[in-house]
């Protein structure tokens, strides 16, 4: 059995608090707005979040890695957490499916990690003084060094991090396929599916698009092409769209001009619209809306929304920094339609001027509950009603 290993590693936090615990994955330095996800499973489909691009990741359950990782469990093509902070780091692993161990995943993705750190203490202080930089260093024991790191690195607010983790290229995924994201065929266009009168046609804007999203879509029945980020609405309205699915990703959502203002020129067409966590706060700002900072963000798979039209509650996954600001809401524009049941945030919107909707949290899960995968449902029923309205069949 692998003997794990001792070398030291330093955990510095902009306010000065320092952790020390020993180092996991790649030797290094690394930095990034910290957070913490409360999931117990589904550790590799967060680390692959394309969401959690530019941040520090402690995970609040204690045991990490005992189940090593698979490659058909990844969200993207690639880690997307910066750093990660565990309270116990297990080097092996008794999952006979999995493909490798996680310390060995970690490695060949060049993520700096940190063990044997009171995560129990570490989320109290940030529940009480807010998200901040920090630093994880396995190859610098300098904590005033890492310290002054933290402080100088940059703000995720502002930050506009989409297009540094969009495709390149277009790429089109049929009905009834499994979406795989990797390194060579990222650039890889499958084609279009049969031409058939039936399928429906989602153009998704990839400002860190989750794989489950697109098999969420596909396996109803859905004709996918996913577009990079800045991608130009006349190029997407060539392909001939039946919708348009805005959706999950990284950064401040106010410094994104480019997706605003497309989000604007898509409300245009008339065709419905819908949009997931980073999507949905672009529907906002697009609508008039403000989106803010949390003092503390929403990361993990048990998050009670009550459904405000249902009268229902879900649990749910949620991975989110930002929020929008329910003071702003114009009544005449959109109502709310999902509430957080722990500290009221606003988790979902309808919009009463354009055929549209969004959530603050994610229904596709992965990980998570399944509580709220109705949502593609409706999605689907909206494009069906409105082909079928404008004499489409």
């Amino acid at each position: 059995m692998p003997q794990p290993k001792t070398d030291k590693a330093i955990l510095a936090l902009a306010d000065g608090s320092v952790f020390h615990g020993y180092a996991i994955g790649h030797v290094g330095t690394t930095a990034g707005e910290i957070c913490f996800n409360t999931s117990m499973t589904g550790y590799q489909e967060v680390f692959t979040d394309p969401s959690y691009h530019g941040q520090l990741m402690m995970m609040s359950y204690p045991h990490i890695g005992n189940y090593g990782v698979s490659e058909r469990d990844d969200e993207a093509h690639k880690v997307m957490i910066s750093g990660l902070i565990v309270r116990a780091f297990s080097h092996a692993f008794s999952n006979p499916m999995a493909d490798e161990g996680l310390n060995s995943y970690l490695k060949r993705n060049k993520i700096t990690g940190i063990t044997g750190v009171d995560t129990r203490k570490l989320v109290r202080h940030i529940r009480t003084n807010g998200v901040q930089n920090a630093v994880i260093s396995s190859d610098n024991l300098d904590e005033a060094d890492l310290v002054r790191q933290a402080k100088s690195w940059p703000s995720m607010v502002g930050l506009e991090l989409a297009s540094r983790i969009s495709r390149t290229e277009p790429r089109s995924f049929k009905p009834g396929e499994h979406a795989y994201f990797h390194t060579d065929t990222m650039k890889t266009d499958i084609g279009e599916a049969p031409e058939k009168k039936d399928i429906l046609r989602i153009a998704a804007l990839d400002y860190g698009i989750k794989r489950n999203i697109i098999n969420s879509f596909v396996h109803r029945g859905c004709m996918v092409r996913v577009f990079p980020a800045k991608t130009d609405i006349d190029d997407i309205m060539k392909w001939s769209p039946d919708a348009f699915f805005l959706s999950n990703g990284p950064g401040d959502p106010n410094a994104m001009d480019y997706a605003i203002d497309f989000t604007n020129k898509a409300i245009e067409t008339g065709k419905p619209i819908f949009g997931i966590c980073l999507g949905h706060q672009l529907l906002a700002l697009a609508s008039g809306m403000k989106v803010i900072k949390m003092l503390v963000g929403h990361r993990g798979a048990n998050q009670p929304v009550k459904n405000l039209k249902r009268g229902r509650v879900e649990i749910t996954t949620q991975n989110h920094g930002f929020a929008v600001d329910p003071d702003s809401l114009n009544e005449d524009v959109a109502e709310i339609t999902h509430q957080n049941l722990n500290d009221g945030t606003l988790e979902g919107l309808e919009y009463k001027k354009f055929n549209g909707f969004g959530v603050q949290y994610h229904p596709e899960a992965s990980p998570g509950p399944h509580d709220s995968s109705y949502l593609f449902d409706e999605f689907v029923d909206r494009i069906k009603s409105n082909k079928a309205l404008n004499g489409s069949s």
